[in-house]
């Protein structure tokens, strides 16, 4: 019998503190809505066991994540490879060092990884039999933004005037998952949904925000009562919330939320309605860490960046851009210079007829259709940056014609090869579970 246990808890940071951006500064100055924690408990009364939580944050580095995953697998029990610690990606606090005038909030982490530990304990507290219920559907939230050039150059979003534009890289995948928990008695536990688009709308402000997966969040509990829900997205690193170029040019910041949470939360309610539970779901987990290889940047790219960063020591006027880059290739070179390799944590989880997929890295939209297309089950969802923020994975394209996440910085660090990788070992995972 699956037993389940849910539970939420806010994570926002205190006012005065940076907020996560590559290319803006910024201090929180009020909060327009609670960043949160939710997390759900699963196991199959026997061995099987998973902890899922999901947060409101741009991410969470390895280390981090990994004291995070320790500290909770000992305080309620479980294996620390049975937690999964993921994020929305929306902008928190400072936690990822993607900002050159940012530095890691490690003030907040600590006080981070007492609330997980603390929500951990509620959700398996809380396990009961359960019943599950699991949907596929489909809401367009995200639209690929990666724009190709007639000078045959990529770049992340479009520029000024738009002129000489060729065409989006990639492809886009509006399709959308919902898991739906309930007690013997049919009342609602937790919802589990994703769908597959970057949580930009308020980047560069100076106010804390959930972002469209909080507005969705809000919406969900207006219809079904005060219970957890927790997003995870897809493979989202060429993902974002409009067209590019911009279809609708006078969509403000507040209706592209709206639009986008509406349709998260507006489908994932479509799926309730026509959704049946179960009370034999059986539960699966396995995972393995796959060695990945790091590019590092040239010596000329070095001098280059050493050059940026000290001018802006100096207080001197720079690009934001040219920070970015600067910044992300010192610290590549800083972090991996001497040993360019790192374990990619996969794992796959499966819950009835739904399988996950969950990997580290901000994972190019094409590669999470390849996953669900290689699939042996008919339901598959990718979930990314999930058991420590490892950055993009670009494809070989993106890699090759540049750009912001193609070019190597630090969170872009791998080699072309790494996500068609990626792919490979989620499918043979995947497969190995249809022999048990």
């Amino acid at each position: 019998m699956l037993r389940a246990g849910a539970a939420s808890i806010v994570i926002t940071n205190e006012l005065g503190t940076v907020i996560q951006g590559a290319t803006v500064g910024g201090t929180a100055k009020f909060i327009r809505d609670e960043l949160e924690a939710n997390a759900l408990y699963l196991n199959d009364g026997a061995e099987q066991a998973v902890l899922f939580v999901s947060c409101d944050l741009g991410g969470i580095e390895p280390d981090a994540n990994l004291s995070m995953r320790e500290s909770i697998a000992e305080s309620v029990g479980v294996d620390a490879r049975q937690v999964i610690i993921g994020a929305t990606h929306t902008g928190g606090p400072s936690v990822i060092p993607s900002n050159y005038l940012k530095p890691v909030d490690h003030k907040y982490l600590k006080v981070l990884q007492d609330k997980l530990v603390s929500l951990a304990q509620e959700a398996v507290g809380k396990a009961q039999d359960a019943q599950l219920g699991w949907a596929r559907g489909r809401a367009a939230l995200g639209y690929n933004r990666r724009c190709c050039w007639a000078d045959g150059s990529h770049s992340m979003g479009g520029s000024k005037g738009w002129a000489h534009f060729c065409g989006n890289e990639g492809p886009e995948d509006p399709e959308q998952l919902a898991l739906f928990l309930a007690d013997k008695s049919g009342k609602l536990l937790a919802v589990l949904h994703q769908n597959t688009s970057h949580p930009c709308t308020f980047y560069g402000v100076d106010f804390y925000s959930a972002d469209y997966p909080g507005y969705a969040r809000k919406i969900l509990r207006e219809a079904l009562g005060d219970l957890p829900v927790l997003f995870f997205n897809g493979a989202f690193g060429d993902i974002g919330q409009s067209r590019m170029p911009p279809a609708n040019r006078h969509e403000t910041r507040e209706t592209v939320l709206r639009r986008c949470g509406a349709l998260l939360a507006g489908e994932t309610l479509r799926l309730l309605h026509e959704t049946s539970f179960v009370k034999d779901a059986r539960l699966r987990h396995s995972w393995s860490d796959l060695e990945a290889d790091v590019r590092l940047p040239s010596a000329e790219r070095l001098a280059w960046a050493a050059d940026i960063l000290q001018k802006v020591d100096a207080g001197e006027k720079v690009a934001p851009f040219d920070i970015v880059f600067a910044h992300g290739a010192s610290l590549l070179q800083e972090r991996f210079g001497e040993h360019p390799r790192e374990k990619l944590p996969i794992h796959v989880v499966r819950i009835g007829e739904a399988t996950l997929v969950t990997q580290p890295t901000e994972l190019f939209c094409q590669f999470g259709l390849d996953i669900k297309r290689r699939s042996p089950y008919a339901l598959t969802a990718v979930f990314s940056i999930c058991d420590g923020y490892r950055g993009y994975c670009p494809t070989y394209g993106a890699a090759v014609s540049g750009g912001y996440s193609g070019t190597p910085i630090y969170w872009t660090r791998f080699t072309p090869e790494t996500g068609y990788r990626i792919v490979d070992e989620a499918c043979r995972l995947l497969h190995e579970l249809t022999q048990e």
